[in-house]
C-alpha cells in the first residue's frame, strides 16, 4: 500500500444509479487493499449497506483525505473541484458521462490504472480557478469560483447585453452582444469551444474572453495573461435580467452598472492522471481529429 495516498475518498453523482456499481466496486476493492475510505454524503441512500461513519461532506473529505475520486461526467468533476482545491489534495476521474476532458478512468476497467497511481506512478497537473465577484455600489453581492468559466448572459430570456471591459482597470473595449464568456485554459474545451474560442494548453497561465453573438463583426476573442483582473461594468440602462453562471452550476444574479470582477483563484486542482496520459489523444479521441498518416 502507498503512504501517499492513505486516505481516499470516493466521490459521485448523487442522482445517477447506474454509478453507484462504480462506487461499491471501487469502495471494496480499496477496502481489500486496506486503505481508509471516506464517501461522499450525497451518496449514502444509494448505498445503504456501508457503515454510516464512512460518510462525510466535501469539507471533510478536502480536510482529511490524501485523493478524492470522482465517478461521473466533468460536471461531477467541476462541482468536486470549487470545493476541493481549497485542501491539499489529489483528484482523479472516472468517466460516467459524455465527453470526459476531465475524467480519465474506465468504469469498466479502472483497477489496473488506479494501481499505477496508487503506487504512485501518474502524472500531476495544477489546473487554476477563477473568481467571479458581484460588486454594487462598493460591496461585494456575490462571489464564487469555477474551473472552466464564468458567463455573463442574459438568464432566461435573450436579449442584447451593454458592457465595458477592462484589463487591470484599463478600458478595453465597449460590447453589445448576448454577453461573455471568460474562460480558463482548462474552459477551453468546454463553452468557449462552443462560441468559437481557441483551445489553450492546460499548463498556460491565461485567461481568455469569448464574445457570445456580438453585435460587431470586429469582435473577436481575446485572449490575456492569466495574472490579469477583468472588470465587466454593466450599462446602467440595460433592460431585462442578467446573470453571471459558474461552471455552468451557479448563478450569480446582476443588475445594471453592476461591476463584475474576475481574476485568476489563489486556489488549484491538484488534478491526477494514469501515466499514459496525453492531452493530444484526449483532444483526438473527442474532437474527432484524423489519426496519424503513417
Amino acid at each position: 500500500m502507498s503512504n501517499q495516498f492513505s486516505t481516499i475518498a470516493i466521490l459521485g453523482k448523487p442522482r445517477d444509479i447506474s454509478a453507484t456499481q462504480t462506487h461499491n466496486e471501487i469502495y471494496h476493492w480499496l477496502t481489500e487493499k486496506g486503505y481508509q475510505i471516506l464517501i461522499d454524503d450525497r451518496l449514502q441512500d444509494l448505498m445503504p449497506e456501508i457503515d454510516d461513519a464512512v460518510f462525510c461532506n466535501l469539507m471533510q473529505i478536502g480536510k482529511n483525505a490524501d485523493l478524492a475520486i470522482v465517478v461521473g461526467g466533468d460536471g461531477n468533476m467541476l462541482g468536486a473541484a470549487r470545493v476541493l482545491s481549497r485542501f491539499d489534495i489529489s483528484v482523479i476521474g472516472v468517466n460516467k458521462g459524455n465527453l470526459g476532458f476531465l475524467t480519465d478512468l474506465d468504469p469498466e476497467d479502472f483497477k489496473g490504472p488506479l494501481e499505477e497511481v496508487l503506487a504512485g506512478q501518474y502524472i500531476k497537473e495544477q489546473r487554476f480557478l477563477l473568481e467571479t465577484e458581484i460588486h454594487r455600489h462598493g460591496l461585494i453581492k456575490g462571489q464564487n469560483s469555477a474551473l472552466n468559466e464564468a458567463v455573463l448572459h442574459p438568464g432566461q430570456v435573450a436579449h442584447m447585453i451593454e458592457f465595458e471591459v477592462y484589463i487591470d482597470d484599463s478600458f478595453a473595449f465597449t460590447q453589445r452582444s448576448d454577453g461573455l464568456i471568460i474562460s480558463t485554459p482548462t474552459g477551453s474545451t468546454a463553452y468557449s469551444l462552443s462560441g468559437g474560442g481557441p483551445i489553450l494548453s492546460p499548463s498556460l497561465n491565461t485567461i481568455s474572453l469569448v464574445p457570445m453573438f456580438p453585435h460587431t463583426l470586429s469582435s473577436r476573442p481575446l485572449v490575456v495573461d492569466g495574472n490579469r483582473q477583468i472588470k465587466l461594468v454593466l450599462a446602467p440602462d440595460n433592460r431585462g435580467t442578467q446573470e453571471v453562471s459558474c461552471d455552468g452550476q451557479v448563478s450569480l444574479p446582476v443588475e445594471p452598472g453592476d461591476e463584475i470582477h474576475i481574476y485568476r483563484s489563489d486556489n488549484v486542482l491538484q488534478l491526477i492522471h494514469p501515466k499514459d496520459y496525453s492531452y493530444y489523444h484526449v483532444l483526438r479521441e473527442k474532437l474527432g481529429w484524423s489519426s496519424k498518416l503513417f
